[in-house]
């Protein structure tokens, strides 16, 4: 891992360093153990603008064609994990509040994502926001 990786603490807000946490998911060295662990590597990979990411963990059945570069528009600032829980075998929900700015002014989206666990892989499949 670069010299970056290694210094830079994880986006995710876990108070680990990159390399230490999402780094290694999202160079490809291992892959998350955990829906929720996921979860916090995909808001570390739109925090870095990691689209081959993001759409690598996107399960197929509702992965669009192409994701717009997220860090192009946004400063992802935070992420707060609410609730997170097996919702059956091989399938997992994380609630969460991600913060981030778009020209100057903050935003946060609020989601409750589902996961589900295919050829021994965590994927995203889709998310609800609260009404």
């Amino acid at each position: 891992m670069s010299r970056t990786l290694a210094a830079d603490p994880c986006p995710c807000g876990s108070g680990l360093v990159l390399a230490s946490c999402c780094g290694p998911f999202l160079t490809g060295t291992a892959i998350p153990a955990t829906a929720l662990a996921l979860m916090r590597s995909r808001y570390t990979a739109y925090a870095r603008g990691d689209t081959p990411y993001l759409l690598a963990t996107w399960h197929p059945s509702t992965r669009p064609a192409s994701v717009e570069s997220p860090a192009a528009a946004a400063r992802w600032i935070g992420l707060d994990v609410r609730n997170h829980q097996s919702t059956g075998t091989g399938r997992a929900v994380v609630e969460f509040i991600a913060r981030y700015k778009v020209a100057g002014r903050a935003q946060r989206l609020h989601e409750t994502s589902r996961f589900v666990l295919e050829d021994g892989g965590w994927l995203y499949l889709d998310g609800q926001t609260p009404a």
